[in-house]
């Protein structure tokens, strides 16, 4: 019954992350090609994290880098976001519900993937409506108006456990705010009448639903591409020059978030090389390169000698200015390089889908592709099909 558990949970982790794949980044050589001041895109995933979804966190986690990829096709190139909530741990505070804020709305990609793979689960008591509801009023969302605000709730337990805030009262203060919530239930057989409120849910909210077969599991198609990806994703590692007071924290979660797709297999830590090398993965906030990418006026010898790494610190001011310039023109080959060989990536992916049809694709994936795809064109984005 445990394995059951777990694939079950592993097909919605997928939905999520399959989901959030329509939703990410664009290639820098791509990006320039993009027409139109980027889109807000904020997404905010809110994981059951319940003892009886041991397997959707492991799924979130194969599945982040793909998510992030496909929308990175999206024209114009969206401003991504991603904001993580949890719910249904029993180690949880009581007098809330149950439900965590695990990291507000945030470019930091990296910072997403810690907190994925530092979840666990344990109990209990599942309140949907109360997480989407603090998932509206605590996560800072974009106030521009043409941004895309999107939640995703999972779960396997009736939708309306809460008997203190109340489903319809979460879908209006959505709608009013601009909020769209789609829900993804890991479907129970013998349960099987549950869905029908987590449908409701979604429709309230102006939302798509989608049903997770618990006999899905994660499907990740390994190609000849993956070891090359993996090591221009270290080639990448070496342009990034971090600066500021968290400037080692930053270098060493980058390195302990390449450990972690590396361990969850070779497809996976393809998928990240891939984000790595997109226009949504960036740390202008921390790295001098991207800053220096986002601001060409940005002034290297201004940034205070402390706040520099040790190798930055050995140089002369103009000698740090040119280095900077001299990473910035490294990663942008590499990320040519990258893009080339995602593109041969994604041609075999799709030769191999078609030879291997998998109904897990159509129950989860392919349905959260669809939703974004049409939510995101109602605020003026194209995600253009693979």
């Amino acid at each position: 019954m445990k394995g059951k558990m777990w694939i079950r949970l592993a097909g919605v982790s997928l939905a999520v992350l399959g989901w959030l794949s329509v939703a990410t980044a664009a290639f820098a050589d791509t990006a320039d090609k993009s027409v139109g001041k980027p889109k807000d895109v904020d997404v905010v995933i809110c994981l059951d994290v319940s003892n009886s979804m041991d397997g959707l966190i492991g799924s979130v986690k194969k599945k982040l880098w793909d998510i992030v990829n496909d929308l990175a096709r999206a024209k114009p190139m969206p401003n991504l976001r991603v904001g993580l909530f949890s719910y249904g741990n029993d180690r949880y505070d009581p007098k809330v519900g149950w439900v965590r804020k695990d990291l507000d709305l945030t470019h930091d990609l990296d910072k997403v993937s810690e907190k994925l793979f530092g979840l666990k689960t344990l109990g209990g008591t599942e309140y949907v409506a109360r997480v989407c509801r603090d998932a509206i009023e605590q996560m800072q969302w974009s106030e521009d108006p043409g941004a895309l605000k999107v939640i995703f709730v999972c779960g396997n337990e009736p939708v309306d456990q809460d008997k203190e805030v109340h489903l319809k009262d979460v879908a209006e203060k959505a709608v009013r705010k601009g909020i769209i919530i789609n829900t993804i239930y890991a479907v129970r057989p013998r349960y099987r009448q549950e869905a029908k409120g987590w449908k409701e849910f979604a429709q309230m909210a102006e939302g798509r639903f989608a049903e997770i077969d618990q006999d899905h599991g994660t499907v990740t198609i390994a190609t000849p591409q993956d070891k090359d990806l993996s090591r221009l994703s270290g080639e990448l590692n070496k342009t990034y020059l971090f600066y500021g007071k968290e400037r080692r924290e930053k270098e060493a979660n980058q390195k302990t978030q390449d450990l972690n797709a590396a361990t969850a297999g070779a497809p996976i830590a393809a998928a990240r090389a891939v984000s790595k090398g997109s226009g949504v993965y960036r740390q202008a906030d921390a790295d001098l390169v991207d800053k220096l990418k986002a601001d060409p006026k940005f002034d290297i010898k201004k940034v205070p000698v402390e706040e520099l790494s040790e190798e930055l610190k050995k140089m002369t001011p103009e000698d740090r200015e040119k280095h900077v310039k001299a990473c910035l023109a490294k990663r942008e080959t590499v990320q040519k390089e990258i893009s080339e060989l995602n593109k041969q990536r994604e041609t075999y992916i799709q030769s191999e889908r078609k030879k291997n049809p998998s109904a897990a694709d159509k129950a989860f994936d392919e349905a959260v592709r669809g939703a974004i795809r049409e939510q995101a064109k109602k605020k003026g984005i194209e995600i253009p099909e693979q």
